[in-house]
């Protein structure tokens, strides 16, 4: 039986201005994707644990949490502490990346592994077992409202497949220019989990939007 999509609106494209009142609308989520860069390794600032717990005061949807940091390590624990779920580090940016995602797992929270665009799947072979998702960036990270990088698709197709032969219970998670238009094809694809920033808080209605994202991507799934 296909499981259901799941949606995880990104805040990055929220009103920081009523930030409480963002993440409330969002109830019909199935998390919370929370951003968080450093302007090192990416070209780009936003927010540190201090805001991941004013998050968690105001949801009970598990939080998504994506370092887009450099020496993620020194800050794991740090997020775990402030209320994240499951907390995403990139290949990228760990030299030792088994160690970070054992560290993530022994404070029990959930490991996720993320890929660049131009960064190949095989950087994750020996890590896809230790991992409860795999986050698929199909843009460069560093800014909310970028376009679909279409080459996405076969990766995503790809680590499906690798997944699917290992007998794994892996998400694959999208993050990057996925809205209504084009979540079918996306989905198809083998994404499990989809980001959505400006696709769900540049809309009128975000449940309505977060409902009709999640029913195309079953449609697509099934």
């Amino acid at each position: 039986m296909t499981r259901r999509t799941k949606i995880a609106p990104s805040i990055l494209s929220a009103d920081f201005g009523r930030l409480a009142d963002e993440v409330r609308a969002i109830g019909n989520a199935d998390y919370v994707h929370v951003d968080v860069m450093d302007g090192h390794f990416v070209p780009n600032l936003t927010i540190g644990p201090i805001v991941v717990e004013a998050v968690r005061r105001v949801t009970t949807l598990p939080l998504d949490v994506h370092l887009m940091i450099e020496d993620a390590d020194r800050w794991v624990a740090a997020y775990a502490k402030a209320g994240a779920d499951l907390i995403g580090v990139h290949v990228e940016a760990c030299p030792h990346l088994h160690r970070t995602l054992a560290q993530i797992k022994e404070l029990g929270k959930r490991p996720c592994v993320v890929l660049n665009p131009a960064t190949p799947l095989e950087s994750i072979e020996y890590v896809l077992a230790d991992v409860a998702q795999v986050l698929v960036m199909s843009v460069n990270p560093g800014f909310g409202g970028q376009s679909f990088i279409g080459s996405a698709l076969d990766k995503i197709r790809r680590l499906r497949k690798m997944i699917d032969e290992r007998g794994l219970t892996v998400d694959i998670e999208v993050d990057g220019g996925v809205k209504l238009d084009n979540i079918a094809e996306v989905c198809a694809a083998g994404a499990d989990v989809i980001v959505s920033g400006s696709g769900v808080f540049g809309t009128a209605d975000y449940a309505a939007t977060i409902d009709e994202l999640r029913r195309r991507g079953d449609r697509a799934r099934a």
